[in-house]
């Protein structure tokens, strides 16, 4: 059985459980779908009391889809290569089997009883949806029971606390997050997550379209899982409407080295402690000994303009959440005061100040900001920037927020020898080595393609006769590649802003 108690955070030594390389196992008939969720069912039990990842468990259900998938590998028809992967799900993403109570103590027995798209993307990819993960009030204010899986007294992070908490507890392999600021990047820093936070729309969202500026991601402990669980949702449902979806190929390419990286810092850097200042400068120091080319702040007006652009990024963006939400909180209010906490309540009035000229303003210098980052292009094949500004502090509190702070496409990065030229894991079957720098929070997220947010990462109550079990509780290293060998850079055939009615020139990554 799993050992219950945390392991202190190290990264030369961390194993955690990953899909894709039990797969040779479920080929061969030396593995199988239901072994693997029951491994990552008895973790669940020797952890949770603690970790509190979990809103609701369907674990009958798990069962029966594990062993659908099981039958499937054997008859050798998986329906992809996420066939039976234990997935955590968001409780802001409605689940049929399951209530999507958000959260939010006026959502409380909340059970829309259908599945959002991107569920109806993993149940047809074979996943299985093993539960409801732990979200802050909304996926914005009140902070859930969720403790760090390393360090029980700090925070996990959020909104998507519990998703990462349970990759990083080692309960399931992957699981699905949400973002508008720092949602998926801050809290999978903190956990030890590799995770995807997209191009804006790249991933359907199905019915939770009311912010501009939300996105689905994937938390996962290795890249090919992470990819793997994105694009087949992608592949199946698209992106959200009107959105050209998640660009990419059907299997995580193999890694190559990046010519040059961008600094930025945004609005996060002053609030960096020295220890991760000083992980940071190490990974930019590796970078410049393998060969890559990094420019600074100061080494380009581009750079500068576009750093200026996002200065008070986070204001702006709680500014336009707080105005688009303003029916939706007014009707909670209306509806169930008491079920709305009182920071909610303060956000609130912060939309409540606002009228549509300011909110007009936000927008503006929203776009403004993705104009100065489209236009930095030419200068490098990404952008690199720390995750988060320091370790996870304590309590379960709001923590501090990621540090590149800038509207869309952040990244978290795995580390990975730039020579390597290869996406791999180093693990054991079903296991991965995590990265030799510090904290996890110490490494980098990284940003790519303006129209393409993804790219190879390499160097509550249960409702009664379902058979759910509610859970306690309300509810540095771095890696990059370039194109795949062999392949020239794709490029990106969206029109843009920032490039008139053309093509943007940007690789798309892929």
């Amino acid at each position: 059985m799993a050992d219950p108690q945390p392991a202190r955070y190290d990264a030369r030594q961390r194993i955690a459980p990953t899909f894709h390389d039990a797969v040779p196992g479920f080929q061969a008939g030396t593995d199988t779908p239901r072994a693997y969720l029951e491994r990552c069912l008895e973790t669940i039990a020797a952890r949770e009391s603690v970790v509190r990842a979990w809103v609701v468990l369907n674990e009958a259900g798990a069962r029966e889809a594990a062993d659908a998938s099981t039958a499937r590998w054997r008859a050798g028809h998986p329906l992809s290569a996420i066939d039976g992967m234990p997935i955590g799900i968001k409780d802001l993403i409605a689940t049929r089997d399951m209530p999507t109570q958000m959260g939010c103590a006026a959502y409380r027995g909340h059970f829309p009883k259908h599945d959002a798209a991107m569920i109806q993307a993993l149940r047809a990819a074979g996943a299985v949806i093993l539960g409801k993960t732990v979200t802050t009030e909304l996926g914005m204010s009140e902070p859930g029971p969720t403790t760090n899986p390393f360090h029980p007294g700090h925070t996990p992070g959020g909104s998507s606390s519990g998703s990462a908490a349970a990759v990083g507890a080692g309960m399931v392999p992957a699981a699905i997050g949400t973002q508008v600021g720092g949602s998926i990047i801050r809290p999978a820093s903190y956990c030890g997550n590799v995770a995807l936070k997209p191009t804006q729309g790249a991933i359907n969202r199905g019915e939770r379209q009311g912010l501009s500026q939300a996105t689905a991601g994937v938390h996962a402990n290795a890249a090919q899982d992470m990819w793997q669980v994105a694009i087949e949702i992608a592949r199946r449902v698209g992106g959200d409407p009107g959105m050209p979806g998640l660009f990419g190929p059907a299997t995580p390419p193999a890694a190559a080295r990046p010519a040059r990286l961008a600094v930025l810092q945004a609005e996060g850097w002053a609030m960096l402690d020295d220890a991760a200042r000083g992980a940071f400068a190490e990974i930019l120091a590796q970078l410049r000994a393998a060969g890559v080319e990094i420019l600074e702040r100061g080494d380009h007006p581009w750079i500068e303009a576009f750093e200026r652009s996002i200065a008070d990024a986070r204001a702006m963006t709680n500014e336009i959440c707080a105005f688009e939400n303003l029916s939706t909180i007014r009707s909670l209010l209306a509806q169930s005061p008491e079920g709305v906490s009182e920071r909610l309540r303060r956000r609130h009035a912060v939309g409540e100040g606002m009228d549509l000229e300011r909110y007009r303003l936000r927008l503006l210098q929203r776009e403004e900001a993705r104009r100065h980052m489209a236009a930095l292009a030419p200068l490098a094949d990404a952008l690199i920037a720390p995750a988060s500004p320091a370790p996870p502090p304590p309590g379960r509190g709001r923590a501090r927020p990621a540090a590149p702070s800038a509207p869309d496409r952040r990244h978290r990065l795995q580390r990975r020898d730039l020579g390597a030229g290869r996406a791999g894991g180093d693990g054991a079957a079903g296991q991965r080595p995590r990265p030799a720098h510090g904290h996890p929070a110490h490494r980098p997220a990284a940003h790519g393609c303006p129209h393409h947010g993804a790219r190879p990462l390499a160097a509550g109550d249960a409702a009664a006769g379902h058979g759910l079990r509610r859970q306690p509780g309300p509810g540095p290293g771095w890696g990059l590649s370039a194109a795949p060998a062999g392949r020239p850079w794709p490029r990106c055939a969206r029109p843009s802003a920032a490039h008139g009615s053309g093509p943007c020139a940007r690789p798309s990554w892929w």
